[in-house]
């Protein structure tokens, strides 16, 4: 199954080909069988390949393939081909991508119906899944930097995708800027990884890297360019404005690219690159850092968004920085883990959303809902089981995957540890707030959206419950010990980790630490589970208008810490302002001054000598004698 490794990424391409170049003649039936069909494909595929690393691993194997394509650059000592790498990593990352992908694809055949862009979309979807997948199973650098581009390029597109509204056009042109400037670290990185090893194969690179020290000056500067890519695809702080603004595309694009796929690239490429990081401890500090206060800062944000999108956005900034944090302290496992949990809660709760967006008429401000569990019984329990996954709360997935990174913080730092806590209250306090706003209490909307109102179609209902039943089991793939399992996913990965592994203090806690932390984790998010429903479903407390006079620290969450504000004032305006200067003084001024300026002295200049040729005999016969007089003249003196 390995050799057919190829045909995964080439069938969400033919796809996309398909769509894209017939999308005026095909019905939207058939578009929507080609675009789930090749990405169901890709998952059989997927599943195949799975297996055969499955069963290396289970004969005691590393269970890493590499299979070649084509030599794609050679120049000089530099040589790059296209091939794909196929271990435990990027096996768990193929299943994500195609399995995830699919479903999303069957949802929006119904959330997209009436779209008259439909066939576009798909074919963009498809387009996506591809680069996405080139992502995940380069074998080096340079494969690896295409699928990040490309991701990049479809997130601008299917953001942009309702282009006509000006504010959708403006959100995709800022989170395709925004990912230039992580992107550009990406690319020097790029440059120097081939300058210090003479490479950018994967498998000659880390080999090499596990023989240098510690502390090496040179892998600190290029750990922390990539680290600079990372925040911006996966919208860690500075970089993180863009993914908020992201929701202005349609909700499955929400799902896919910012919940499950894309915005862990980041995450993706760092595990990757693990030994690079693990030689680098100031870079996994600052990881750690930034991680933790991404983390903080979303939830705190979260916690007074009306709109349910912006809630879930805030929401995966804030989930991506504890996968950040998780890599910071070395639980590369750990951060691995809470991917593949967060792409089931997370994709689930956007569907989600977008069921209940879809019902409501496309509205998306809570304050306007309410009361609509009963008409949308499936929504509301799947989105049930993902609120709770999210929180945190026992036995659902994201328990588990969660206090596994912080188990890792409170081992590396007690502060860590407290400021995680912090933030994972938030988390729950947040989607459970979301969660009785939409469907608890008096039904808010209008008379007209109350009678529309009703359960999505089962294209759109059947990925809700196949996401649903994953982040509610998904948590046994790594139990650990202190619970009787055996860090399945942790063995399976160990491959990956092992020069790591090889450099690092082993990870140990006390089972009674770990009995009270989870304790203490499990029992803070119920609650805050019951004094959100205290507020929001008992006192039946509706957030305030937007005009409507606010406290302090209920201000600046509602506003984002004007962030975007701040970046308006110190960024956008400076440079536009030096963009007009440059505009009137050195464009207007210097340069179409000196050409308009040159044609008008040329054009003045042939006005003037345009008057000689009057046609006046009389005047050709006195210039002829001019003529002459100045030829004697010139002779006579010249003698």
């Amino acid at each position: 199954m390995i050799d057919l490794i190829w045909l995964i990424p080439l069938l969400p391409l033919v796809g996309f080909l398909i769509n894209g170049l017939a999308r005026n003649v095909l019905p939207k039936s058939l578009v929507g069988a080609i675009g789930s069909g090749v990405v169901l494909a890709a998952f059989l595929l997927s599943c195949g390949v799975f297996s055969s690393v499955y069963a290396a691993r289970q004969a005691g194997e590393t269970a890493t393939f590499i299979q070649p394509i084509f030599q794609w650059i050679g120049a000089g000592d530099l040589r790059v081909s296209m091939s794909f790498l196929v271990d435990p990593l990027s096996a768990i990352m193929l299943l994500i991508v195609t399995g995830i992908g699919f479903l999303i694809h069957v949802y929006s055949i119904g959330y997209m119906k009436h779209d008259a862009g439909f066939a576009k979309f798909f074919a963009f979807l498809n387009l996506f899944i591809f680069f996405m997948l080139l992502l995940v199973l380069g074998s080096n650098y340079v494969v690896m930097f295409i699928g990040w581009e490309g991701v990049g390029l479809c997130s601008y597109l299917l953001i942009g995708f309702w282009f006509t509204n000006t504010a959708y056009a403006g959100a995709a042109k800022k989170a395709f800027v925004m990912n230039r400037i992580g992107d550009l670290g990406f690319l020097i990185a790029v440059f120097l990884i081939f300058a210090t090893f003479g490479t950018l194969e994967f498998s000659q690179i880390f080999p090499q890297a596990a023989g240098m020290m510690t502390g090496d000056a040179t892998l600190l500067l290029i750990t922390l360019l990539l680290f600079i890519a990372a925040t911006g695809k996966s919208a860690q702080i500075p970089l993180f404005t863009w993914l908020p603004d992201a929701m202005a595309g349609p909700t499955p694009v929400s799902a896919l690219i910012h919940a499950a796929t894309m915005v862990t690239a980041g995450i993706y490429m760092i595990a990757r690159s693990n030994i690079l990081f693990t030689l680098s401890p100031i870079t996994l500090q600052i990881v750690a850092a930034i991680g933790l206060c991404t983390a903080l800062l979303a939830a705190a944000i979260a916690i007074t968004q009306n709109d349910i999108k912006k809630v879930l956005a805030y929401s995966t900034v804030s989930q991506l920085g504890y996968m950040f944090l998780g890599l910071g302290v070395g639980a590369f496992t750990g951060a691995f883990f809470h991917v593949i949990t967060h792409a089931f809660f997370k994709g689930l709760l956007f569907l989600g959303a977008g069921s209940v967006i879809h019902a409501m008429s496309n509205e998306q401000d809570m304050r306007n809902m309410g009361g609509l569990r009963k008409q949308l019984p499936i929504t509301y329990l799947t989105m049930l089981m993902g609120t709770i996954a999210i929180a945190g709360i026992p036995p659902l997935s994201g328990f588990f995957s969660k206090d596994e990174i912080l188990a890792h913080a409170f081992a590396t730092n007690k502060l860590l540890w407290i400021l995680g806590f912090i933030g994972a209250l938030f988390t729950a306090f947040y989607m459970f707030r979301m969660l009785f706003l939409t469907f608890f209490g008096k039904f808010r909307g209008s008379a007209e959206q109350a009678n529309h109102v009703h359960e999505s179609p089962v294209t759109m209902t059947i990925p809700l419950i196949v996401l649903a039943v994953l982040s509610v089991i998904g948590g046994l793939l790594n139990v650990p010990a202190a619970l009787g399992g055996g860090h399945a996913l942790a063995e399976f990965l160990s491959p990956v980790f092992a020069d790591s592994a090889a450099r690092s203090e082993a990870f140990h806690l006390a089972h009674s630490t770990e009995y009270l932390l989870m304790g203490i984790s499990a029992i803070g998010a119920i609650v805050m589970a019951v004094v959100a429903y205290r507020k929001y479903v008992s006192n039946a407390a509706v957030p305030t208008a937007d005009e409507a006079p606010r406290g302090v620290l209920s201000r600046l969450s509602y506003h984002k810490f004007y962030v975007d504000e701040l970046y308006d004032r110190l960024i956008v305006r400076p440079l536009n302002g030096l963009s007009v200067f440059f505009y009137r003084f050195t464009d207007k001024g210097g340069i179409d001054g000196l050409v308009n300026g040159l044609d008008k002295t040329i054009g003045e200049t042939g006005k003037g000598l345009r008057l000689l040729q009057s046609g006046n005999v009389g005047f050709y016969i006195f210039m002829m004698v001019i003529a002459a007089v100045a030829l004697l003249a010139y002779g006579f003196f010249n003698l």
